[in-house]
């Protein structure tokens, strides 16, 4: 499973990403040719695909929805 995040920064094979409300995790970037604004598929710390903006914030929002329905089963 992959989730989406935003490159912050790049250093080396290494970037900095935003997974949404500001959790910011490193990442090693080897494997995919990013940049920073761009979106990246992360799993198991590594990006392994990117993606256009939409689908990745398309994405995070059904994280967030599957997340919130997790901590709150009643709804």
């Amino acid at each position: 499973m992959a989730i989406p995040a935003l490159v912050k920064s790049l250093d080396g094979s290494k970037a900095r990403v935003d997974f949404g409300e500001g959790v910011l995790r490193d990442v090693n970037v080897s494997l995919v040719d990013a940049k920073a604004g761009d979106y990246v598929l992360v799993h198991a710390g590594y990006a392994i695909q990117t993606v256009d903006e939409e689908d990745a914030l398309e994405t995070l929002a059904l994280w967030k929805e599957i997340l919130a329905t997790e901590k709150d089963p009643g709804s």
